[in-house]
């Protein structure tokens, strides 16, 4: 599928999310059940990239505060996705602080199969290369690509979205998503797949400014 048609879809991902959510905020509790299960994957899977093994507590925790604080939410499908990564990865974060250990990069197979669907280009580096293959090369990337990466194609956050939730500027993110795409691009057998990723790669992250 070209870059219109994912885009395509990915603009009805987020308008099926912002709708659920608003009803969701007008006490809809199934509209509440749709939300989760679109957002769950792609979450769990980032946080188990920060925390390991007690992504599942982590993000049980987040999801409460998202529930306490769902009526100040203000915004579409995609901001909901990057305002509930934020929200993850502060959880992350105090969890991570209270243990005294730094952020790692460990995902489990499960997450990137239960992805949600609606992500860009950028998610070809992932899709061409095993399930497996993946999770290793994303464990082997700098702390700072690593997360980007995940932001980027596990949460299915736009680059500005990915800053917002770091707290950096758009431009550090971006290049940190392309620095570590690349890299996974380049794990890839040499010939024309690796270069048609890289390329995919490359225009997905050069047309955002």
């Amino acid at each position: 599928m070209g870059t219109g048609g994912e885009q395509r879809r990915r603009q009805m991902y987020d308008a099926e999310l912002g709708d659920a959510v608003e009803r969701a905020q007008q006490g809809d509790k199934d509209a509440f059940a749709v939300a989760y299960r679109m957002v769950q994957p792609g979450l769990l899977g980032y946080v188990r990239g920060l925390v390991g093994d007690d992504a599942e507590d982590v993000a049980s925790d987040a999801w409460l505060e998202i529930a306490r604080d769902l009526g100040r939410f203000r915004g579409d499908g995609a901001g909901f996705r990057g305002w509930t990564a934020m929200i993850a990865r502060h959880r992350a974060l105090d969890h991570l602080r209270k243990l005294k250990r730094r952020p790692r990069t460990t995902l489990i197979e499960q997450d990137v199969l239960q992805l949600p669907g609606g992500h860009d280009t950028a998610a070809a580096a992932l899709e061409t290369l095993s399930t497996r293959a993946a999770l290793e090369i994303i464990g082997t990337l700098p702390r700072e690509q690593a997360e980007a990466v995940l932001l980027r194609v596990v949460v299915g956050l736009d680059g500005p979205a990915a800053a917002r939730v770091l707290g950096k500027r758009a431009g550090a993110v971006r290049t940190s998503a392309y620095r570590g795409l690349k890299r996974l691009a380049g794990q890839l057998s040499p010939g024309r797949a690796a270069g048609a990723v890289t390329n995919k790669v490359s225009r997905t992250l050069g047309n955002e400014e």
